[in-house]
């Protein structure tokens, strides 16, 4: 944050004092705190630091001096102003010598300048400082507050911190995950601060990351949440007390989050059991209410389980990155159910968010109506055990299935029932006049869904059509009837084990 506070170069730029810089040029930038005018020749027990200290030097001399100028620098001060015409007619030269070696800035005042009117500018430019931070304060915490009861949210406020600071914001939930991060490019900063974090139980830590000052502080919620900001230099008196107000604002959000979140939670639950009873008109109106829409059946029901947090983490995911129209979720027991529309592309997403949220065991139910929930929710809750059992991420229930049949099949007869009913699909595939083993697996495993399996493959559901008659052509068999697509799709699971 920019410093309005008083430099001595300032001070000497102000031509009616008609100040002489001395000693130590390179020092003119640190700001004045406060001016002391004293005699004394050990004034440290008078001093804060950040002083101009005025003087003239009644009780100094050539031989004292270079002690009485390593005090002043013990004692933090920002400068000297040493009077002239008076005690000395002139600066002793031992004190500016040493003036220069320490660093301390020197100036010399003038017989006509009193020290009164020195003490003058700098209560008007305090003043003036004092006033601009306070103005800085008050309007930063408006916009804040007005940011905070919009739409902005968290993130809004985040955003808005970050630029009333000049610096970066992030804010962590409970694990340390960022949840908000302004810029976007300030994600790549939250390892910088890993063991800080461990070490914050509760307040403020300040540490450093690069050449940024960074202040790490607790949110006051009961679902401890850390509000890291970073700027190139000390926050000043108005940046602490924005800060102060975003972490307010932020806790406050985000406890009457939490509170919304899980009331939502219970109303998904209770949503999940009304369907499960088969009260689906019911909850299809009421997840149109309350969400704006729901997905339309066909439906693929997924069951994931593992521990509360993870399972926590996974229902956040799915808040955050999938439709209403795509996805109906809720917590049941020890699991996450979600019902997804019948495309393969949004229960890959669904799958993909239960792998980042981890520590997670899935399955997913064959493709279900919506009268059929519970079986469809029967089926993912078994596939979900198995991938358990197996120690995997996701088994699906046709997998499951199938492979169960399989293993009770002789390996030998199996293989040669599936070579014989393929091979004119290979040999077709072969010359390069059509890829019918591809789209027959696609197409069953979408339960003849034209429209599915062509979206699947990229191809025109005219032209899966013309395959399957092809597939028909060459096989001698009817793929309406359910025998012979069972037939086919038990060759198909045969020849991909070999």
């Amino acid at each position: 944050m920019d410093n309005m506070a008083l430099t001595l170069a300032a001070l000497v730029a102000e031509r009616p004092l008609g100040l002489r810089v001395r000693a130590a040029e390179a020092g003119l930038d640190r700001p004045i705190g406060w001016v002391h005018p004293t005699e004394l020749t050990d004034p440290q027990d008078f001093l804060e630091g950040g002083e101009l200290l005025l003087t003239t030097g009644l009780a100094l001399d050539e031989t004292t001096s270079p002690e009485y100028i390593r005090r002043l620098v013990d004692a933090g001060v920002a400068g000297l102003g040493f009077g002239v015409g008076l005690s000395h007619e002139s600066i002793p030269r031992s004190l500016v010598d040493t003036a220069e070696e320490v660093g301390l800035p020197v100036l010399e005042v003038p017989r006509k300048t009193p020290f009164i009117a020195i003490t003058r500018a700098v209560s008007r430019a305090v003043a003036a400082d004092e006033y601009a931070s306070l103005v800085r304060t008050g309007k930063g915490q408006q916009e804040l507050t007005r940011t905070a009861v919009g739409k902005g949210g968290p993130g809004g406020v985040v955003r808005k911190l970050a630029k009333l600071v000049d610096g970066w914001v992030l804010l962590l939930d409970s694990a340390g995950r960022v949840t908000e991060a302004a810029p976007a490019s300030a994600r790549d900063s939250v390892d910088e601060v890993r063991e800080d974090l461990a070490r914050l139980r509760a307040g403020t830590l300040v540490t450093s990351v690069g050449e940024d000052e960074v202040v790490l502080q607790t949110l006051e919620t009961r679902a401890r949440g850390v509000l890291v900001v970073g700027t190139g230099g000390p926050l000043d008196a108005a940046g602490q007390h924005i800060v102060n107000t975003a972490v307010s604002l932020l806790s406050l959000a985000l406890e009457q989050n939490r509170e919304h979140v899980a009331a939502l939670r219970y109303l998904r639950t209770g949503l999940f059991d009304l369907l499960v009873s088969g009260q689906d008109e019911i909850v299809m109106s009421a997840l149109s209410t309350v969400w704006g829409d729901a997905p339309d059946a066909p439906w693929r029901v997924h069951a994931f389980e593992g521990p509360p947090g993870a399972r926590q983490a996974f229902h956040a995911l799915l808040e955050a990155e999938t439709e209403a129209h795509e996805v109906f979720f809720a917590h049941s027991g020890t699991a996450v159910i979600a019902a997804a529309v019948a495309d393969l592309s949004v229960s890959e997403r669904v799958v993909r968010l239960a792998a980042r949220a981890g520590g997670l065991h899935g399955g997913s139910s064959e493709i279900i109506g919506i009268a059929e929930f519970t079986f469809g929710v029967r089926q993912a809750e078994q596939a979900a055990g198995v991938a358990k059992a197996r120690g995997v991420e996701f088994v699906p229930y046709a997998d499951h299935a199938g492979r169960g049949f399989l293993e009770l099949v002789d390996s030998p007869a199996a293989q040669a029932f599936s070579d014989s009913l393929l091979a004119p699909l290979r040999h077709h595939d072969e010359t390069g006049r059509g890829e019918l083993v591809a789209s027959l697996t696609c197409w069953l495993e979408h339960h003849g869904h034209w429209d599915l399996a062509s979206a699947r493959l990229g191809v025109h559901r005219h032209t899966l059509r013309n395959r399957m008659r092809k597939v028909a052509e060459l096989t001698g068999r009817d793929l309406d009837s359910p025998g012979v697509r069972a037939e086919f799709w038990l060759a198909l699971q045969v020849s991909a084990r070999t």
